[in-house]
This record gives C-alpha cells, sequence and structure tokens, in this order.
C-alpha cells in the first residue's frame, strides 16, 4: 500500500519534472537535445533562428545533415515498437502498469513520459560523454531485424548514459513523432545565415530524393553541386487564405483567375527521359499513378510542370474520395484505372528546356505552358483553365459555382508574379467558398494530447434519426481555449460511462460542424464520412432536439457527395 502511494506521488511530481529539466551537457546528442528544447519551448522566431544557426555552427557534418532531413520530414524507420518501450520501462523503474498508463495519459507523449519515467542515472551536474546523433540512427538500422534481446539490450544501455533531456529526443527518434516547433522554411532560413546559399537555392537542394545516411553535408550544400538528382522537385509557392473583398486587390486585368482543385498538389518532371511524380509533401508518388507514365513520351525533356492530381473523367474532377482510393492501395488494378482515371491539371510551368523559369512572370510562364500543353491529346494531362471575368462582381457570381464544377473556390494569382518559395502575401491568393455546415450534439469525449493532455478536447458528435442519435464524425479543433475548458468541465460534471479513455457524455451541448467534402462510407455507422471536419462554433443558442437529422446528412451526399467503391 505505501508503495502505491509512493507511486502516485510521483506521477504528480511528473508536470514539474516536464518543466524543470536542465539543459543538457556536451556535444552530439546532448547538443541536439538542447536545439529541441529551445525549439519547443521558446515562442520567438528569432530565439528558435538563432538556436538553429548555433546548433549548424557546433554540429557534428553528419549531425547536421540529420537534422536537416529529420525536420524536412525524413524519419529513420522504426527499429523497435512502442509495446517494447513501454515493457521496458516497466521493468527498469518497476512501476505497475497501470501507474505507467496513467503517466501516459497525464502526459500525453510517450516519449516524453519514458524519459520523465527513469530513474536519473547522470546528474545535471556531471559532465559526460554524449554520442552522434548519426550513431544512434545508424544503430537503429543495425538492430532493426536482430533479436528483441539485442534491441532491449541497446535501448537499456543507451537510457543509462543519458540524462533526461537527450532520453526525451531518443524516444523521440524511435517513435518516429518529431513534431517540433520549427517549421522548414526557417531552418532553411538558418542555413542560408549559416552558408552563403540563397534560401530558395537551400530549398530546392534539401528536396528530393536524397538519403541522409549517405549524403554529406558538403555535397547537400555545396554552392556548386553537379546535377545528379534528376528526380529533384522544387519547393512549392504557396498561397495566403484572401481575407477582404477581392475589389480592393485593384484592376481585375492585373489578375488570373483560376479553379482552386481539390486534389493533391503534385510536380510532374521530365528529365534526362524519365519521368517522376511528387506531391507536396515530398511524396515520390510516380507508381501510384501509372497513367503517366504515357508523360515521359509525351513532355520534352528538361520539364518540371505544377498542377493537381485529381481523378477526372472528360475534363471534369471527380470527388476527393475517389482519389483516396487510388492512393491507399498497394497495386492499382485495371479496374481502379477505369474506374478512377487520374489527370494531371496543369497550371504553372517550373522548368523549361532544363532553364529554371520560376523568375519569369506568371503570363510569360502561361504562355509557355499553354504550348506544351495544348498540342496534347492524352486524357491524362490537361490544361487548367483561366477563368475569364469582366469585373470582381462576376467573379463573385462565378464562385458559387465552384462546387458544382469540381473546386473549392478560386486562385487569385498576380500575372506578373514571380514563382516564390513557400507562403508569400501579396501575390497568389485562395479565394474559397464556405465550407459546408451541419448542428449536431457531442456524446463522446476524449482528452487531448500534449499541452490539452489534462484536458477534454477530442469529441465525437451526432445526428438525430427518429429518437436515436446517430455518431457521424470527431473533430477537435475549432474552439478557443477558453471554450475547451468549459466543455472540459461539463464533461467531467457530466460523464455517464466510461471506455477506456473515451467519456460518454450527456447529448447536451449542440455544435456546428464545418467540412469541405462529403462522401459515403461503408465503415462508418452513419453511412457517411466528412472531409476535414472540424468545429466551427459551439451553438448555445440551439437546444439538442434542433439538431440535424441523417436525413439532412444524405442529403448533402445526394448533392455533394460521392459513392464509395470496391
Amino acid at each position: 500500500m505505501n508503495k502505491n502511494i509512493d507511486d502516485i506521488e510521483n506521477l504528480i511530481q511528473l508536470e514539474h519534472l516536464r518543466d524543470s529539466a536542465p539543459p543538457t551537457n556536451g556535444g552530439g546528442l546532448g547538443l541536439f537535445a538542447n536545439l529541441v528544447k529551445v525549439l519547443g519551448s521558446s515562442t520567438k522566431t528569432n530565439d528558435k533562428l538563432e538556436a538553429l544557426v548555433n546548433y549548424f555552427a557546433l554540429a557534428d557534418n553528419k549531425d547536421k545533415v540529420w537534422v536537416i532531413a529529420l525536420f524536412s520530414g525524413r524519419k529513420p524507420k522504426r527499429a523497435v515498437n512502442t509495446t517494447q518501450l513501454i515493457t521496458w520501462c516497466i521493468e527498469v523503474t518497476d512501476l505497475p502498469g497501470w501507474l505507467f498508463g496513467e503517466s501516459y495519459h497525464t502526459v500525453g507523449d510517450l516519449a516524453e513520459t519514458i524519459a520523465l519515467l527513469l530513474p536519473e542515472t547522470i546528474s545535471s551536474e556531471q559532465q559526460h560523454e554524449s554520442k552522434p546523433l548519426y550513431f544512434y540512427i545508424e544503430k537503429f538500422k543495425q538492430i532493426e531485424k536482430q533479436d528483441e534481446s539485442v534491441k532491449r539490450k541497446f535501448i537499456i544501455e543507451s537510457w543509462e548514459q543519458m540524462d533526461q533531456n537527450e532520453r526525451f529526443v531518443f524516444n523521440k527518434l524511435i517513435t518516429g513523432a518529431f513534431r517540433i516547433g520549427v517549421s522548414q522554411k526557417m531552418m532553411v532560413n538558418a542555413l542560408a545565415k549559416f552558408t552563403s546559399l540563397e534560401a530558395s537555392v537551400i530549398a530546392h537542394r534539401i528536396s528530393g530524393n536524397w538519403d541522409p545516411s549517405t549524403t554529406t553535408f558538403g555535397e547537400l550544400l555545396n554552392e556548386n553541386p553537379a546535377i545528379t538528382d534528376y528526380s529533384k522537385p522544387y519547393p512549392f509557392y504557396l498561397a495566403y487564405a484572401l481575407d477582404e473583398e477581392p475589389a480592393n486587390l485593384g484592376d481585375p486585368d492585373n489578375w488570373q483567375v483560376e479553379w482552386k482543385w481539390d486534389g493533391i498538389r503534385g510536380q510532374v518532371i521530365k528529365r534526362n527521359n524519365q519521368l517522376f511524380v511528387w506531391s507536396r509533401g515530398e511524396e515520390l508518388m510516380t507508381e501510384k499513378f501509372p497513367e503517366y507514365s504515357c508523360l515521359k513520351d509525351l513532355l520534352p525533356d528538361g520539364t518540371v510542370l505544377d498542377g493537381e492530381i485529381i481523378p477526372s473523367i472528360d475534363k471534369k474532377p471527380l470527388p476527393f474520395a475517389l482519389l483516396q482510393t487510388r492512393i491507399g492501395r498497394k497495386n492499382v488494378t485495371k479496374k481502379n484505372l477505369q474506374e478512377t482515371p487520374i489527370t494531371f491539371f496543369a497550371y504553372d510551368l517550373l522548368e523549361y528546356n532544363y532553364e529554371d523559369w520560376r523568375n519569369k512572370p506568371l503570363s510569360e510562364r502561361r504562355k509557355q505552358l499553354e504550348a506544351i500543353i495544348r498540342p496534347l491529346t492524352t486524357p491524362t494531362i490537361i490544361l487548367s483553365p483561366v477563368i475569364s471575368f469582366s469585373d470582381w462582381n462576376e467573379l463573385a457570381e462565378l464562385r458559387q459555382t465552384s462546387r458544382e464544377n469540381g473546386a473549392e473556390g478560386f486562385m487569385i494569382k498576380r500575372k506578373s508574379s514571380l514563382y516564390q518559395v513557400g507562403r508569400k502575401t501579396g501575390d497568389w491568393w485562395k479565394w474559397k467558398i464556405d465550407p459546408l455546415v451541419i448542428d449536431c450534439v457531442m456524446i463522446y469525449a476524449e482528452k487531448g494530447s500534449g499541452r490539452r493532455s489534462n484536458l477534454y478536447t477530442a469529441y465525437t458528435f451526432a445526428v438525430k434519426d427518429g429518437e436515436k442519435l446517430i455518431p457521424f464524425t470527431r473533430a477537435y479543433s475549432g474552439l478557443t481555449d477558453k471554450e475547451f475548458a468549459e466543455v472540459d468541465s461539463f464533461v467531467k460534471r457530466n460523464s455517464l460511462e466510461k471506455f477506456g479513455p473515451v467519456r460518454t457524455v450527456k447529448p447536451e451541448l449542440v455544435f456546428e460542424i464545418a467540412f469541405e467534402g462529403i462522401a459515403a462510407s461503408n465503415r462508418h455507422k452513419s453511412g457517411v464520412a466528412l472531409r476535414f471536419p472540424r468545429i466551427n462554433r459551439w451553438r448555445k443558442d440551439k437546444k439538442p432536439d434542433e439538431i440535424n437529422t441523417l436525413e439532412d446528412l444524405k442529403k448533402m451526399l445526394e448533392v455533394y457527395g460521392t459513392k464509395p467503391q470496391s
């Protein structure tokens, strides 16, 4: 009994331990741990930027390459599963399983929970040698297919040689859950300050299909590299949402307007007589879309196109849900190709005849793009049309037809604009239509993660079907911190049942859920699945008996949705 009391007291200390961990000594993994601590705790962009520049100035070159890789989405393959980590942590700490579970639920992050619970073997004042970051990543590869006993020995011995901060990043590397408060743009800016290269050049260099295990820092950021990776895409130019009347943009003649398609942003690259298809998330997707293979013979060599990957028939886009059925398949069948043909809607030209065209105005890029695409007769690639309009009022009326044209609204681009890197304000805007909305009631609640790990912030919602409530979607964003606290208080006072971490609550709180699309689904009890659901507002003005019905959802499905495919 006394042991359990001590265990509970230890659990209470977790919150204090989380915020009081001292800086790590030394270089190697310790230097990286210090960087992660600054990036995760600082709210000032300049402080984060300075921390990154300092890291690149002090770190081992092989470690620098891996940090660039990690912060640009390249994760080492997981060598140890979470069940093994939990088991070994419980063994080392001699904690009961239930207490580990409660600790994990309190902290909300497995890597951090383990780092907090493990006994201190190195004091904050004790200087110790910290192995390089690359040592651990290479070791993960070595033990990936070895016996569990080998993995267990390496993990536990590594924990014993680390302080709390190092254990945290070590565990993050193992679990592959690196969500550090730094954008790729910030990392690029830090590298630009550290090197003599332009940020746009660096952004291009770190994209593509390079391997951090075999690429050196010099090869990656050399001022005059040899062109060896013919697949390398360009960084995407992103638009800001238009939050004012388009008339404020000035003369309509200065702007090019296109449909904003609901697909996957991508680049089609033809170089060295090879074809490559990249997504905006820097995933090489060539094999997923075999219909694009014909473009290898149709596009001129040294061409890079920006556009949208969309399922379509007769140049008319099909719902995004159909694209999802293609993405998730390892093997694309003849039936898939017939039922969900994929088209590339091209709307920009980034490279022509191996020349970078990004610094040419959009009007010139568009003219050459049309010259490339219009002679082609394949349905695999089409020219995304430019919208003709005389004034902004006419464009506003056309915008109301977006859904029936398979679009989310308009893209408004300045004709003189260059193709920039990342999200810039001023030249490219997205003017989306209002989302679909439906009123519903919350029936289940679950605690969040991270800073919301002690609050119920993840909810399941239901609509009416006669006298029954039918769950149809989950959402965990859209409320203010104050509103989340209010809902949390309601959940704690009105819980009816407990199923693991989930609480059934009295169906009294009404919310308006916004979403971008709706599709038929055999996997959900409601028969529908929503695209990008989020809480639009808390309807305190409505009572539970005023919510929408399952029939309302099905009517939306008939108008805006699509049917499931086998």
